[in-house]
């Protein structure tokens, strides 16, 4: 099988996190072989050596793409977002010109089971394939904050199938630029934002249950929604399990769903050196 590639654009204050993401998927996919983008513009040299290291430790490949100082220099930011929003948007600028598609990932995330059909979902025609919460009053919300955008759905950004080849025919850099300086008083998460206004008419929608589990809603999602969800689903059938929000499973005081499985992952991944 052809290897999976995963990106993923961090700062050196989510190299463990990250790391714990990477332990939980290769574990629970270990016939796959996996090619890790690591895109960044401010780590260490040392920081990168210690990921390569631990993607090689456990069969995998670590790729680095370093971002320039000056690239996005002219672009605008946001309140206390740093050019590093762009980095997932714009990441086909980077990234070798002969990959087809690429999964991004975010670090707070576990995945739990296979990852395989995920990646090699049908993206014929689509820019992204994503996933979003289907939760009445966020979706209203950002309905309501973009209207001129015509948003139906309001995807998010932390799991995010690109297929690059039309990406690099159909996004525009200046566009995006654009986008913000109108914008830029109103943007809560500046990516995601604009990930959605753009573009939401091009990704296909992904099931979010499977695909980007929000463990925030796992207590009172059931009473809400229609479709029966239980730990033993979400366990057998749920690939990735996202810790949405300010409140995260390495955080001290944090006392959400799953903690007692990321620990275990954590565990894992922080023995691994």
């Amino acid at each position: 099988m052809t290897p999976i590639n995963i990106l993923a654009t961090i700062d050196a204050n989510y190299l463990v996190p990250l790391k714990v993401m990477l332990k939980s998927m290769f574990i629970n996919n270990p016939e796959e072989r996996f090619r890790v983008y690591l895109m960044h513009s401010r780590l260490d040299p040392g920081h990168v050596e210690d990921m390569s290291g631990f993607a090689e430790r456990n069969g995998h490949l670590l790729v680095e793409v370093k971002i320039g100082d000056d690239c996005f220099s002219d672009a605008p930011v946001v309140k206390h977002y740093t050019k590093e929003m762009y980095y997932r948007l714009l990441a086909f600028r980077h990234l070798p010109q002969d990959l087809d598609r690429i999964l991004y990932l975010d670090p707070d995330i576990l995945v739990i089971n296979p990852i395989r059909g995920l990646y090699e979902t049908d993206l014929s025609g689509w820019l992204f394939a994503a996933a979003y919460h289907d939760i009445i009053f966020a979706r209203e919300i950002n309905r309501l904050r973009f209207r001129e955008y015509n948003i139906k759905a309001y995807y998010n950004s932390g799991v995010l199938l690109m297929n690059l080849e039309l990406i690099r025919t159909r996004v525009d850099e200046e566009e995006i630029y654009g986008f913000v300086r109108r914008h830029k008083n109103t943007l809560i998460l500046p990516d995601q934002d604009i990930l959605n206004s753009l573009y939401s008419q091009e990704i296909r929608k992904l099931d979010e249950f499977i695909y980007n589990y929000d463990v925030r809603y796992y207590r009172y999602r059931p009473i809400i929604s229609k479709r029966r969800v239980t730990m033993d689903s979400i366990i057998n059938d749920t690939v990735i399990l996202h810790f949405c929000g300010k409140r995260k499973p390495w955080h001290t005081n944090y006392n959400g769903a799953f903690h007692s499985l990321y620990k275990h992952y954590q565990k894992l991944a922080l023995a691994d050196r």
